[in-house]
């Protein structure tokens, strides 16, 4: 069994999580992966879970957060 990196967990069906070819991470659930590697909004605080949205070097987790945070012209995916 492994433990998760986030609640320390011992579980014995894994997640084993590597982001751009990195370190493999090890979680117990998405939601600690989640908590362990989203991103966070820049306006919010919530994780990205979607697509977000980026505008000069802030991610966000929709386009009104962007305008909120004064980004002109921000639209979310259709």
């Amino acid at each position: 069994m492994a433990r998760c990196e986030v609640c320390g967990n011992d579980y014995d069906k894994i997640l084993s999580v590597s982001v751009s070819g990195g370190t493999p991470h090890v979680f117990d659930s998405f939601e600690c992966a989640i908590q362990a590697l989203a991103p966070h909004c820049s306006h919010c605080d919530c994780h990205i879970i979607g697509h977000g949205v980026e505008a000069h070097d802030k991610m966000f987790c929709c386009a009104h957060c962007a305008r909120q945070s004064g980004e002109k012209g921000m639209r979310d995916r259709d």
